[in-house]
């Protein structure tokens, strides 16, 4: 297993790696790439300049109104040119949970590949990418307690034994002459340079701390924070919320009528209270649902429903001040 995981600065660095080496190698003029509506930017741009490099043609798999991504849409746009399928496991917006598994099943039956941004994914729940099928699937080691500038590209071995390098220096080689160098095998092939030893050390630690958490307890209580919540939030008139497909992650995406979202995050900022704000990089997204920014709330299983409640109070608060 050890061989199919490559050490990267991030889920944006695992997803550009796969799109200059395997996209470079397989991907050509009159080629699809299927991207999701509900994308970060860094699973969208590295496939835009692959196919703006190579004449393949990016097709979109559109979300619905309530912020899910139907199969039966996915269905009607595989064909024989789709080669690869770029999704993510959990929506950095709406909180949206993929079915991955019937996903790829779905994929590989058309006689593609399937990537998956997990960034989103890990920290909520454990992840199994031998389950899921995933041809790539990348993480980042800050979305899961761990550093900064740190994170993991997952392939399978078939796949990366026959991908080119994409970085050339130390440590990705067997040898070198002027006359020309040849490759060390995965993952050393992609790694190259001084390595991120710190981060990779600190990422590790992440990953024992959530190994030892009781992960079905703490997603039931993470889902039990959303629904407390989303209850609350309802109350509010002039409150909607962005993202309510039947399966989510305990993220809550919202709008309220009349207030800016940088105001809103500015006002709960003052109240001792964390959010996000903004199109959270995904731009293409917010334009499907004709808004152009969120404020952005968080629960994980180190929250309390103490924190819930004063959380909600300070939007009641931060309501009345802005409407």
């Amino acid at each position: 297993m050890e061989d199919t995981i490559i050490h990267t600065s991030g889920t944006t660095a695992s997803i550009n790696l796969v799109a200059q080496t395997w996209g470079r190698s397989n991907i050509t003029a009159g080629d699809q790439i299927i991207v999701s509506q509900m994308e970060h930017h860094s699973n969208i741009v590295p496939w835009q300049i692959l196919a703006e490099s190579c004449g393949a043609q990016i097709v979109v798999w559109p979300v619905t109104p309530e912020g899910a991504l139907e199969l039966e849409t996915l269905q009607g746009l595989l064909n024989d040119r789709v080669k690869l399928v770029a999704v993510t496991h959990t929506s950095n917006v709406l909180g949206t949970v993929n079915p991955i598994q019937q996903i790829t099943k779905m994929v590989h039956a058309a006689g593609a590949l399937v990537l998956v941004d997990g960034a989103q994914a890990v920290p909520h729940e454990a992840v199994d990418v031998c389950a899921l099928d995933a041809d790539f699937f990348a993480f980042s080691g800050h979305k899961m307690f761990g550093p900064n500038g740190v994170g993991v590209l997952y392939g399978k071995p078939e796949l990366l034994a026959e991908m080119p390098p994409w970085m050339g220096g130390g440590d990705m080689i067997k040898h070198v002459s002027f006359d020309g160098s040849t490759w060390a095998d995965p993952p050393a092939r992609f790694e190259a340079g001084t390595p991120n030893v710190g981060g990779v050390i600190g990422l590790g630690a992440a990953i024992d701390f959530l190994n030892e958490v009781d992960r079905p307890a703490a997603h039931a209580h993470e889902i039990a924070l959303l629904n407390h919540a989303t209850e609350e939030l309802l109350k509010i008139d002039t409150l909607r919320i962005i993202g309510t497909a039947p399966n989510k992650a305990s993220v809550i995406s919202f709008v309220i009528d009349g207030a800016h979202s940088q105001d809103i995050g500015t006002l709960l900022d003052m109240s001792g209270i964390a959010t996000r704000t903004g199109h959270h990089c995904a731009e293409p997204l917010l334009s499907a649902l004709n808004i152009t920014a969120t404020t952005r709330a968080s629960f994980l299983f180190t929250n309390t429903h103490q924190e819930v409640e004063f959380f909600v109070a300070a939007l009641n608060k931060t309501v009345k001040m802005l409407t």
